[in-house]
C-alpha cells in the first residue's frame, strides 16, 4: 500500500468512527465515547502526518 492510499484509509476510518460517538452518547456511555474519541484524534493524525 501506498502512504497515501495508506493516509486516506486512516483518514476514512477516523471518520467512519465519529458517527459511533452519537450512539454512545445517546446510550451515556461516556468512557466509551472517552475511548472512541482517542481512537479517532489518533487515527487522524497518523493519516495526517503520512
Amino acid at each position: 500500500m501506498t502512504t497515501s492510499r495508506l493516509a486516506k484509509s486512516y483518514l476514512e476510518k477516523a471518520t467512519k468512527r465519529l458517527k459511533i460517538l452519537d450512539v454512545l452518547l445517546d446510550d451515556q456511555a461516556y468512557s466509551d465515547v472517552i475511548c472512541e474519541a482517542q481512537e479517532i484524534v489518533e487515527l487522524a493524525l497518523k493519516g495526517m502526518l503520512r
